[in-house]
């Protein structure tokens, strides 16, 4: 299997590796400053055919999750590709399973990542992921640096 499964309690600023394949690299590290206990799986491991990534998260977070705002950046080889912000979590009708969980309450979660719909030509990507529980941007309860290396070309 490609994937790889790990659960961790880490430090910050410690390189937690995905995986790798002939075609990706994944690996990630905190980039805020407080230890989390995290678990994250990507399957499959590579980029050939546009697959659709299975991951899965279990996490147990410092703060409830009555509101959530993630922001994703994403740079491709020192240069801004893209900036997205959505709201996953804000109290009404939440759709995600995410959503109402408590301080210190154990959070699995898996979804599906459509590489179909995005092109990937080699090179490096930068990746943050940052998870706020209020709308002012103030106060994180995640930050992940991702970096991805796509060895080949996926057009």
């Amino acid at each position: 299997m490609f994937g790889f499964l790990f659960f961790v309690l880490i430090t910050p600023g410690a390189s937690e590796f995905l995986c790798t394949s002939s075609d990706l690299d994944l690996s990630y590290t905190f980039c805020d400053s407080t230890p989390h206990i995290f678990m994250f799986n990507v399957t499959p491991c590579t980029m050939a055919n546009k697959p659709i990534w299975k991951t899965a998260v279990t996490w147990i977070p410092r703060n409830d999750i009555t509101f959530l705002k993630t922001i994703f950046n994403v740079w491709y080889d020192g240069a801004k590709a893209l900036h997205w912000r959505q709201v996953l979590c804000s109290g009404a009708d939440d759709v995600y399973s995410i959503c109402g969980a408590l301080k210190g309450e154990t959070i699995e979660a898996t979804f599906d990542i459509k590489g179909s719909r995005i092109s990937f030509p080699k090179g490096n990507y930068s990746i943050i992921l940052e998870g706020f529980s209020d709308d002012s941007e103030k106060d994180m309860v995640m930050c992940l640096n991702i970096t991805m290396r796509v060895k080949q070309d996926t057009f």
